[in-house]
């Protein structure tokens, strides 16, 4: 897995920037409803996306948290006051205390079933009756967009998938949580060209693939010899998932 905190220095502007932000922060919001107060965004890395829901939407009450000491420093420049350094698994806040909650381009990243299970688990504790949990799935696959530079990576070893859309629905299942719709985003800028692959080779962002193996080589010298070496693919689309937490029925009156 890639060192977050050495990735943050260069984070956002290897993944979009602002474009992909805004992208993400729209789709994010219109799957929270307009009543919504209080909104945690657990893994909020830089907080690029993170300021955007509290810009948005001026009446909610935006926290941030982050694992990596490195992004919540970011975040905290761009939402002073409302980042702290948690870790996902363990949220250090009450139950039901918001009214939504959100992980975005986290579940993929996660080492395990369990680790997948315990952060559903936590966002389903601190989320109000009522509440939504939004979250990206099948993120891997998004980056497949059918080009001559996936056709290179297509034999490399693979991760077992920690974010599969049915799977992540049956989880949450377990934890009280029901569908509550979707939507798709573009990840703007993203596109992968020839020339940023390899460099992404060499510096280990495909992490089964050790960026001095001769595997990594091989690669690299076919991704080298495709046209067009600076010209971005299409970028990817991510999907969102939301869930909400249903409230109690009330209990009906005992006959008298």
């Amino acid at each position: 897995m890639l060192d977050y905190e050495e990735e943050a220095r260069h984070y956002d502007d290897l993944r979009g920037g602002e474009p992909r932000a805004a992208a993400a922060a729209d789709a994010v919001l219109g799957l929270i409803p307009a009543r919504a107060r209080t909104l945690l965004d657990a893994a909020c890395g830089t907080g690029l996306v993170t300021r955007r829901f509290a810009a948005a939407r001026p009446g909610l009450t935006v926290t941030g948290v982050d694992l990596a000491s490195a992004m919540t420093r970011l975040a905290a420049s761009r939402l002073p006051g409302r980042i702290a350094r948690a870790d996902t698994r363990r949220l250090p806040f009450a139950d039901a205390r918001f009214d939504a909650v959100v992980t975005v381009w986290l579940l993929h990243l996660l080492n395990g079933p369990e680790e997948v299970e315990a952060v559903l688990a936590e966002c389903a504790r601190v989320l109000r009756p009522g509440g939504v949990y939004v979250t990206t799935v099948d993120k891997a696959a998004a980056h497949n967009v059918g080009s001559d530079i996936d056709a290179v990576l297509a034999d490399r070893p693979r991760t077992p998938v920690r974010d599969a859309a049915a799977d992540i629905e049956a989880r949450a299942a377990r934890h009280g949580l029901v569908p509550a719709g979707q939507a798709r985003f573009r990840g703007h800028g993203q596109g992968r060209s020839p020339r940023r692959t390899v460099a992404d080779l060499r510096r280990g962002w495909f992490v089964t693939i050790p960026p001095d193996s001769p595997l990594a080589d091989r690669m690299a010298s076919r991704l080298a010899a495709l046209p067009d070496q600076d010209r971005p693919r299409p970028d990817p689309v991510f999907t969102l998932r939301a869930f909400r937490k249903p409230s109690p029925r009330p209990t009906p009156p005992s006959p008298r």
